[in-house]
């Protein structure tokens, strides 16, 4: 299997941080967390829900934590107001109850062990915080992968192991649910959080797949040359294309919220 690549921040922005944006930006509102809070973003990335946080939110302090060492180095640039730290969410750099949010974008389902890391999120939350996250739909919901990972398996049907949706079972409401709640957190919610993704071209929506950050560019940078250009062709045809060229696609996530007793 082909392994995610998590390491070149500008690249990631083009693929889904900047999608990923416009969803921490209704996230953070519907946590409700009051102003002068203590915030710890666990995998953050390049920074993009750790920027909601800090210009939404009014936080007394927001920590971001991440393996990814570039990844890191995007969020610096990119975020004022933070702290970012090399970190897992399995054993975060955060001392016990120190947090009144714990929150994480689009990073629980690449986690070895999403129990572990909810687990430990409760452990730096102090009693009464929030517990949230957010996570794609791969299986229906998130267009532009979807497009992708079926044009795919029409040109290499080995690659359908690696399509997120069949990888990631917990991107759903009902698992969701259930890991927060065995988790022992309280008034536990999941909704989802669609948004649009607009590309001017099929140029604008394909170069980010090029960029090799991500499950599916991470599988396209493995190919040959002409299996590439097989995808990209049959991507093309599924896309609905407007007059102009443009492409009009949504994205949706799952969101999900509990609280520290």
């Amino acid at each position: 299997m082909a392994p995610d690549v998590w390491a070149q921040g500008d690249a990631y922005e083009a693929y889904v941080g900047r999608w990923s944006r416009r969803v921490a930006a209704e996230f953070v509102p519907w946590l409700d967390v009051p102003g002068g809070a203590r915030w710890v973003d666990v995998g953050c990335g390049t920074g993009a829900l750790t920027e909601a946080v800090v210009t939404m939110a009014a936080p007394a302090s927001v920590v971001g934590v991440d393996p990814s060492d570039g990844f890191l180095g995007t969020a610096r640039e990119r975020v004022a107001g933070a702290t970012f730290e090399a970190g897992s969410a399995a054993e975060l750099p955060v001392a016990d109850g120190a947090a009144d949010a714990v929150v994480s974008g689009l990073a629980l389902n690449f986690v070895p062990d999403a129990s572990a890391a909810v687990t430990e999120g409760v452990r730096v939350a102090a009693r009464g915080a929030v517990v949230a996250a957010y996570v794609w739909d791969y299986a229906e919901g998130m267009q532009l992968m979807r497009h992708f990972w079926a044009a795919a398996a029409d040109v290499d049907p080995a690659g359908a192991d690696l399509d997120e949706g069949t990888r990631f079972p917990l991107c759903r409401p009902e698992p969701l649910r259930r890991l927060w709640q065995a988790a022992g957190l309280a008034d536990v919610t999941v909704r989802p959080i669609d948004v649009p993704t607009a590309f001017a071209s099929f140029d604008d929506y394909w170069r980010p797949f090029l960029g090799g950050q991500g499950a599916a560019p991470g599988y396209l940078a493995t190919l040959p040359r002409s299996r590439q250009e097989a995808i990209r062709h049959a991507v093309r045809v599924r896309l609905p294309v407007a007059a102009d060229g443009s492409i009009a696609l949504t994205a949706r996530a799952w969101a999900v919220r509990g609280l520290r007793p």
